[in-house]
């Protein structure tokens, strides 16, 4: 058949490895209290979780890749399914059948693939096959419609507050800190190269969707009253960044999307792991049911800020980064796709703030309220090297980007070469 196991890393995948190895054990310890029922089972579903979601960013055969791919399916379903929230077998067959919807064309793509190029190798396949232009345009909505189900890229965005919203605490953070990044590293490492003339001609749309996420994921967010599913809206407006770095087409736009997958699976991760600590100890989500908490949880509060500011992109701290170079990167491309997106920026800090006043602020006069505990040892082990993370890279994102640009200039030589007509931007030729 010509399937090979074939396993690579450079720039682009590197950081998405140690990010899943980095988040596996924390995710474990997180469950350590919760899980009780069947627990062999879930940490067996758990480590075949983290094996498929490691193939998926190390297989550089496109039958491997799918393989991995489909593998990381069935356990998350599972995860949601037994473990999670009241309406969890609806959000469990949602996010199955969404996902695997948008696969399904993607093996029919990959098939097709073989018959013009005769191998499965990525690396062979970019340097030997050259796509009619539009065998590509075909194949490239075939990976691309997979891809933006993941990711979910608006109007795709459906089925993630229900998976989100019902799956236990550590499905959440595996879901937002390493699953929807598949859909996002999918792009970068097979669509844009494999197929990179209908990239550069869908590139506009995906810039549309991308923006109309960050500001939409963002307004939605804002109007939560569920702290969970706030959170769970704001990764769309994120991933909306990391979107729009993609497909901005220039090396700062694209090293700044990398980036910024790790950045949001560290931030959204640390916020599903608070909201899920929180949970614990009240049995609630709602806003409206908190206020003053900080009187009982000061620590908690100092976590909760931290990751807030975190995720809203303060200087000094990691998101910022990460946002202002896709910023950066997309200016050259379009001056008004930037200048909406910096609104979502703004809007992102709106509603943690908004949040975490509702939350830790205001009087402590609910009487429930003034028996929380504060975190205890384990939940500090766990928030400790994720807070951590943030610092260094909002303080040291050099030792990200050496590591990241030759890669990302690789790619982006050659998906510009690739692309006819050939397109000129500012600042490519450095």
């Amino acid at each position: 058949l010509g399937i090979n196991y074939i396993l690579g890393v450079d720039g682009i995948s590197l950081f998405l490895v140690l990010l899943t190895t980095f988040l596996g054990p924390i995710v474990i310890l997180a469950s350590w209290e919760n899980i009780k029922d069947r627990a062999v089972t879930y940490l067996f579903l758990m480590l075949l979780l983290e094996t498929g979601m490691l193939g998926v960013f190390l297989a550089l055969d496109l039958v491997l890749f799918y393989i991995f791919w489909e593998l990381t399916l069935i356990p998350m379903y599972f995860i949601i399914g037994i473990w999670g929230g009241p309406r969890r077998v609806y959000a469990a067959i949602k996010f199955f059948i969404y996902t695997m919807a948008g696969s399904a064309l993607m093996l029919v793509a990959i098939l097709v693939l073989r018959y013009y190029s005769g191998t499965f190798d990525l690396t062979y396949i970019l340097e030997h096959t050259r796509l009619d232009y539009y065998v590509q345009w075909w194949l490239f909505l075939a990976f691309a419609l997979a891809f933006a189900i993941k990711v979910p890229v608006f109007p795709f965005h459906t089925w993630l507050p229900d998976a989100h919203v019902e799956a236990p605490t550590a499905g959440s953070v595996i879901l937002a800190g390493i699953l929807l990044k598949m859909g996002t590293y999918g792009f970068i490492r097979f669509a844009l190269p494999l197929f990179p003339r209908a990239a550069t001609t869908f590139a506009n749309l995906f810039i549309a969707l991308a923006v109309i996420g960050i500001l939409y994921g963002g307004l939605v967010a804002l109007r939560q009253k569920d702290f969970k599913k706030l959170v769970a809206y704001s990764s769309v407006a994120h991933l909306g960044f990391v979107m729009l770095g993609i497909f901005a087409m220039t090396p700062q736009g694209m090293s700044g999307a990398v980036l910024q997958m790790i950045n949001h699976g560290l931030s959204t991760g640390a916020l599903f792991l608070l909201v899920g600590m929180l949970y614990d100890r009240r049995h609630s989500r709602m806003l409206e049911d908190f206020g003053g908490v900080w009187a009982v949880m000061p620590i908690y509060g100092v976590f909760l800020l931290i990751t807030s500011m975190s995720s809203a992109g303060l200087p000094g701290l990691n998101g910022f980064v990460g946002e202002f170079t896709i910023l950066v990167g997309t200016f050259w491309r379009s001056k008004i796709a930037a200048a909406l997106a910096a609104v979502g920026v703004i809007i992102a800090a709106w509603y943690l703030l908004h949040a975490f006043r509702e939350v830790m602020q205001g009087p402590l006069d609910k009487p429930e309220n003034k028996k929380l505990t504060d975190l205890t040892k384990r939940e500090i082990l766990i928030l400790v090297p994720i807070t951590i993370m943030f610092f260094i890279i909002g303080l040291f994102p050099n030792l990200f980007f050496d590591r990241i640009n030759p890669t990302v200039m690789e790619t982006h030589k050659y998906v510009i070469q690739h692309a006819a007509p050939p397109i000129q931007i500012p600042g490519a030729e450095q």
